[in-house]
């Protein structure tokens, strides 16, 4: 029987950007079943501890500068570290994400998220803007008119709001999550432990 993992993201986040790749490579070699949860970390943060990033202590900070820089030598993937757009308006993007998850089609869901993700972070778009959501969608082979119209409805965004709260509910309290058989393994260093988890 396919392992299932539930995967939580922020279209913000670098380290899930980082990890996007890793992660579909690692889904696709076991066989796993992959479910997307686009959520707003934002409302996570608040009840969890967590902070946004320009609250954070100045020495927190400058390591987790520290660490981008590091992964991305490690990875060799490109990666601005302070992009002009960052941190976007995800809120059109993760709606779009949701409209696909929500017809079944996962993979095109996963698809358009990591393009976003990819796009800040590699590419300096501004994903948050109607105009570059769209071609970003149309990059990713899907009807970009479709997936922003399915995105717009009122019912996606209180789809995310379901999705946080699940999140919450389910203790997850950082992006990128991967939680397989109720264990969480929270951020894009952990993906060795996903793999060896699939694996058993």
């Amino acid at each position: 029987m396919p392992k299932h993992v539930d995967y939580y993201v922020s279209l913000n986040s670098p380290w899930a950007y980082l990890g996007s790749r890793r992660f579909e490579a690692i889904a696709q070699k076991h066989k796993a079943d992959v479910t997307i949860w686009p959520v707003d970390f934002g409302s996570v943060f608040a009840v969890s501890g967590g902070l946004p990033l320009p609250k954070r202590a100045p020495q927190r900070q400058a390591y987790r500068m520290m660490e981008l820089k590091r992964w991305r030598a490690h990875l060799g993937v490109k990666l601005t570290l302070e992009p002009k757009f960052f941190p976007a308006n995800e809120g059109p993007a993760a709606r779009c994400v949701i409209a696909l998850r929500e017809q079944g089609r996962m993979g095109d869901a996963i698809a358009l998220a990591h393009a976003v993700l990819a796009a800040l972070w590699a590419e300096e778009k501004d994903t948050g803007d109607p105009a570059t959501l769209k071609a970003i969608i149309a990059g990713c082979g899907l009807d970009a008119e479709a997936v922003m119209k399915a995105g717009e409805a009122p019912e996606m965004a209180a789809k995310r709001e379901t999705y946080t709260k699940h999140a919450i509910d389910h203790g997850v309290f950082g992006a990128p999550s991967y939680v397989i058989d109720g264990e969480i393994f929270w951020g894009q260093d952990r993906l060795d432990f996903v793999d060896r988890k699939l694996a058993t």
